[in-house]
């Protein structure tokens, strides 16, 4: 299970990280989450064995005539609960936040190849960020469909190999 949570910022570039340092863990290649990560209590009557929070946020400005943007992928450690902690969850945890970071690759493709212009570029982007969006939902919810929350080891053991793939397929883009 997975919670995502997203942000679409507009002038200045700002701290994502509002809630201070601890409570957000950014993307980065060869970092693992651990279950001390997540911190949050356990929803009542969910049969879920954890939910992987993430924030796909972007943040832009235009001035001087110039156009710039930061693109940030996190987990929060306050939004993020286990009940049942295993490696085997875990893995598919990590695959969740993993996932997170190719859409946030993915969407600093799109804006690299965007055309700015500055009578429709408020609009533009909000189509390109929750384009971007609605593809990782769905790919989410594909992701725990077929692998039916981890429960399906094949599957599980295939998607977790597709989605260090897809991270390698974006790695020229995971600068942003």
């Amino acid at each position: 299970m997975r919670t995502s949570l997203f942000f679409f910022l507009l002038l200045p570039f700002v701290s994502l990280s509002q809630e201070g340092d601890d409570e957000l863990i950014q993307w980065k290649a060869g970092h693992r989450l651990k279950w001390d990560d997540y911190q949050a209590k356990p929803k009542p009557g969910v049969d879920a064995a954890a939910s992987t929070a993430t924030f796909l946020a972007i943040e832009y400005n235009f001035e001087n005539n110039a156009f710039g943007y930061k693109i940030s992928c996190s987990f929060s450690r306050k939004k993020s609960w286990a009940q049942h902690k295993n490696d085997y969850i875990l893995a598919h945890e990590q695959g969740h936040f993993d996932i997170a970071e190719i859409y946030a690759r993915l969407l600093n493709k799109r804006m690299k190849d965007y055309k700015f212009d500055k009578t429709t570029y408020k609009t533009e982007l909000g189509k390109i960020y929750h384009s971007v969006l609605d593809e990782k939902e769905a790919f989410q919810n594909s992701y725990d469909d077929e692998t039916n929350h981890s429960i399906n080891k094949d599957k599980q053991a295939a998607w977790l190999k597709k989605i260090d793939g897809l991270l390698a397929e974006t790695a020229p883009y995971r600068n942003y």
